[in-house]
């Protein structure tokens, strides 16, 4: 873990937007890169001024959308005995694809957003996507909307703790949940304003 941590951090230190960008890729494709890890850096590192929040932002969407297709790819051409057999040389195991598999089955194209912003099943939620044959053009819609309070989230939380951007990597998941309840209560406020303007 310490070499990856300072692979991670060498890499956007070196490489910015590219390496935020190819880092959210392979995060999304099933590789094992903590994306709490990629955004909390690069806020530090926004955070510096050594990088800007929209860039940084717009790179670490693209790239979790570019892996997410790859994944999707993999599901919607292999199946599932394609993925059970040859999973584990992607890092991709039984019990990872079960859970997003239960996900799916139970929400649908909704998981495919709100996965996004939970530990370990927004890594895999696309698999069962892809197995599904889902609409791509909604797949990448929902994958997109998902990604993208979550990075806005964790970069501006790196910007904020400064120095202490580290934190992220040890409280990734109370992180993803916290911005999972602030995005349901945006999205039940706005449906009130919404519902409440139509009743009246």
């Amino acid at each position: 873990m310490d070499a990856l941590f300072l692979f991670v951090t060498h890499s956007i230190d070196t490489w910015g937007y590219w390496a935020i960008f190819t880092g959210m890729a392979l995060e999304s494709a099933n590789i094992p890169i903590p994306s709490e890890l990629i955004f909390g850096f690069a806020g530090y590192l926004v955070y510096l001024g050594r990088l800007n929040f929209e860039p940084a932002v717009l790179c670490g969407v693209a790239g979790g959308l570019l892996g997410s297709i790859v994944s999707y790819a993999l599901g919607y051409y292999g199946g599932r005995p394609f993925i059970t057999k040859y999973g584990k040389y992607f890092f991709t195991t039984p019990s990872k694809i079960d859970l997003a598999q239960r996900w799916f089955d139970r929400y649908g194209l909704a998981a495919v957003f709100f996965a996004r912003l939970l530990p370990v099943v927004r890594t895999f939620i696309s698999l069962p996507a892809g197995f599904a044959k889902v609409n791509f053009s909604k797949f990448a819609v929902y994958t997109l909307l998902g990604s993208l309070p979550w990075t806005i989230a964790l970069i501006y939380l790196g910007v904020a703790l400064g120095e202490n951007w580290y934190l992220l990597t040890a409280y990734g998941h109370q992180a993803s949940l916290g911005v999972l309840l602030l995005l349901v209560i945006a999205l039940f406020v706005w449906w009130k304003r919404v519902v409440g303007k139509k009743n009246k």
